[in-house]
Parts: C-alpha cells; structure tokens; sequence
C-alpha cells in the first residue's frame, strides 16, 4: 500500500525524534549502510565484508580475527563467516599471528588487493552521492565529529 503524499516520512521528518542525535545517526547510518550495500554488490561485497577486506589490505595493519571484531564492533562469530567467505573467494589468507601462535592475522591476497580498488572506488562514489548536499568543509567537520564519537580518548 502507498503512503499517502504529505504524511509518512515528511510528516514525521518534523517529529521530536527527528532532532535526537542517536536517531539522527541510525538513521544516517541505515542510509550510509543502504548505498554502500549497492554500489559494492556488483564486487560481491557487502558493508561488512568490504570492511574487513580494507583493513586486512592496509599495509601493515595485519589485524586479528579478535582485532577485527573488537574494531568493528561485531561478534567474533560474525568475523568468523566474513573471513570465510573473503578466504573461499581467494580474497584473503589466515596465516598465524608471529607473536601470538593461538591467533590468525588475515592478509589481503593479490586478488583481495586489486577487488579492494574497484571496491574503494565503488564506495566512495556511494559516499559522494549520499553526502551530495554536503560542501567539503562540512564532510571534513562531520568526519572529525564522528571519530570523536568514534574513537573517544
């Protein structure tokens, strides 16, 4: 059924919730998760699983399954099927950790490395569309707001 012109969402945009900072970032959040979802989907990635493929491509960062689901904030069960399936694809390697035998650190593959490109490319052109009415100062000013949130000292 259609929403009717004038009620659902313009109606509730002006609703007390719309000036709650926690709504305002699920909702920018949902949004951000929605565009990136689609322009990654033609790679066969999704948010999450392009996430860990960017950070096990990072020269050096060389993460641990137990670093990427604290980072990340998911369940190290969810860790556990996003590096599968990286792995499956020839994406990524678990490989011991030197200084910790009882851990994986997960490496970018050279096939890992040239999708990771195509998919930075793909993203930040989501980014670009979602963030349109944006100016580059006000991106770099909510980009330094939210690691602030993000990464609290």
């Amino acid at each position: 059924m259609a929403i009717p012109e004038g009620t659902a969402p313009d109606a509730l945009a002006t609703a007390a919730l719309a000036d709650d900072l926690s709504f305002l970032l699920a909702r920018a959040n949902a949004l951000s998760l929605a565009a990136g979802n689609s322009a990654l989907a033609p790679l066969g990635l999704r948010v999450r699983s392009y996430s860990v493929l960017a950070l096990a491509a990072d020269d050096g960062a060389r993460p641990t399954q137990r670093e990427l689901a604290e980072f990340l904030r998911l369940d190290p069960s969810q860790v556990v099927a996003l590096v599968d399936d990286l792995q499956r694809r020839g994406l990524v390697e678990r490989r011991p950790d030197p200084s910790d035998r009882r851990a994986n650190v997960v490496v970018v593959t050279d096939e890992g490395r040239a999708l990771h490109q195509q998919a930075v490319a793909a993203a930040a052109a989501a980014e670009h569309d979602l963030h349109a009415g944006l100016d580059a100062h006000d991106r770099a000013q909510l980009a330094a707001l939210l690691r602030r949130i993000a990464f609290p000292d």
